[in-house]
C-alpha cells in the first residue's frame, strides 16, 4: 500500500467502552447503571406502518424461510466485509500477496479503492461506541477526516443498487451518530457518508451534510421521542 493511501490514526477522542445486551428482543448498551437502547432498535421499533407492511409483503412474496436465509447471508457478508475493511485500515493486509476471490473481499476492495483511498485522511476510531446521554447509543463504523472534513462513515453492502428513498434509515443512523458525537465530544461534524457496494460489485456513495444532516439529526430525535412514548419511559 503506498503512502498516499495510508490514513493516519489519531487518538483525538477517548471513546467509551460499553457492553451490549439483548433485553425483550431489543439491543441495549450498558454504561455503568445506564441501559440505553441502540440506534437500530429505536429505528426498528418506530418504523411507519407503511414500511412494516412493505417488509411483510416482501417476506410473503419470497417466503419466510427464503427471507430469513437472505437476511442471514447478508448479515454474515456484511460482518466479513467490515472486518476486511478494518484489517486494511489497520495495515494488517498486504495487498501484494495473492488474495482469494471471495465475494465479501471483492466488495470490500471496491469500497477501499473507490471510497477510501486518497479520500480518508485521518481515523479517530473504528467500530466506535457513541451515546447521547440518557437517550440512545450505537456503534459507528468510522469517525475521522474525509476529504478535509470531520465525518462519520458507514460501510454498507446490498443485494442491489439503492435509491435515496430506500435508505432513509441509513441517513437517520448517520444523524444519530453525528449528533451523539457532537454532544459528548463537543465536535461539529457536519458530514455523514454511506459507502456501499452491491454483491455485483457496483459501488455507490451517498452523502448528507450541513442543513440536510441537521434535518436527519432532528428527525432521529423525533423517533427517539416516539420510542420512549411507546415504551412509557419518561
Amino acid at each position: 500500500m503506498d503512502k498516499k493511501n495510508r490514513s493516519k490514526w489519531t487518538n483525538k477522542f477517548n471513546y467509551p467502552k460499553s457492553s451490549r445486551s439483548i433485553e425483550d428482543g431489543m439491543r441495549k448498551y450498558l454504561f455503568g447503571d445506564e441501559r440505553l437502547p441502540s440506534v437500530t432498535s429505536i429505528l426498528q421499533a418506530t418504523k411507519s406502518e407503511e414500511d412494516k407492511a412493505a417488509l411483510e409483503n416482501w417476506k410473503q412474496r419470497v417466503g419466510y424461510k427464503e427471507a430469513n436465509k437472505i437476511k442471514t447471508e447478508a448479515s454474515s457478508r456484511g460482518t466479513s466485509m467490515h472486518s476486511y475493511i478494518e484489517d486494511f485500515l489497520r495495515g494488517r493486509i498486504n495487498e501484494s500477496f495473492f488474495e482469494s476471490n471471495e465475494q465479501y473481499k471483492n466488495m470490500a476492495r471496491e469500497i477501499i479503492d473507490k471510497g477510501i483511498k486518497g479520500k480518508l485522511e485521518e481515523i479517530y476510531g473504528m467500530e466506535t461506541t457513541l451515546y447521547y446521554p440518557e437517550k440512545y447509543a450505537g456503534t459507528a463504523d468510522l469517525i475521522g477526516v474525509y476529504e478535509g472534513k470531520e465525518c462519520c462513515l458507514d460501510f454498507k453492502q446490498s443485494n442491489k443498487l439503492k435509491k435515496v428513498e430506500y435508505i432513509q434509515d441509513y441517513f437517520l443512523q448517520l444523524g444519530a451518530y453525528t449528533l451523539a458525537h457532537n454532544v459528548v465530544h463537543k465536535t461539529n461534524i457536519t458530514l455523514g457518508a454511506i459507502l456501499l457496494c452491491t454483491v455485483d460489485n457496483f459501488y455507490q456513495e451517498f452523502r448528507i451534510e450541513g442543513p440536510e444532516l441537521e434535518m436527519y439529526q432532528n428527525l432521529f430525535l423525533g423517533r427517539v421521542k416516539k420510542f420512549y412514548e411507546m415504551n412509557n419511559i419518561s
